[in-house]
């Protein structure tokens, strides 16, 4: 009826739902593997920024430190800015995981729903 592929090792795929299963799961990969370039860039250039602000602020407060009131406001202000690059760090990281998850919980329901038809039919 068909010839088995030489690498499907037992299992009972035909070529085609192997050779669809096989492209979803590469599918996956890159996806995956997109999704955590993007994110790995993203931190990268908000930690980049946050130390180059951190460092302006630092060299501010040391030009102009004759008053308190400014050194206070320029705590403030790196508190508040490492606070929000934090939630955004966390918030990227949230997102990421979740679409991945989706992403992978799709492409298995999509191989079982192959591997079950394969076995229904054949």
């Amino acid at each position: 009826m068909y010839r088995r592929s030489s690498r499907s090792v037992g299992s009972c795929f035909t070529p085609a739902a192997e050779t669809a299963a096989v492209g979803l799961l590469l599918t996956l990969a890159v996806v995956v593997v997109i999704v955590v370039v993007v994110v790995v860039v993203v931190v990268v250039v908000v930690i980049l920024v946050v130390v180059i602000l951190v460092i302006v602020v630092v060299i501010v407060v040391v030009v102009v430190s004759s008053s308190i009131v400014v050194v206070v406001l320029v705590v403030v202000v790196v508190i508040v800015v490492l606070v929000i690059v934090i939630v955004v760090i966390v918030v990227i990281v949230i997102i990421v995981v979740v679409v991945i998850v989706i992403v992978v919980v799709i492409v298995v329901v999509i191989v079982v729903v192959v591997v079950v038809v394969v076995v229904v039919v054949k």
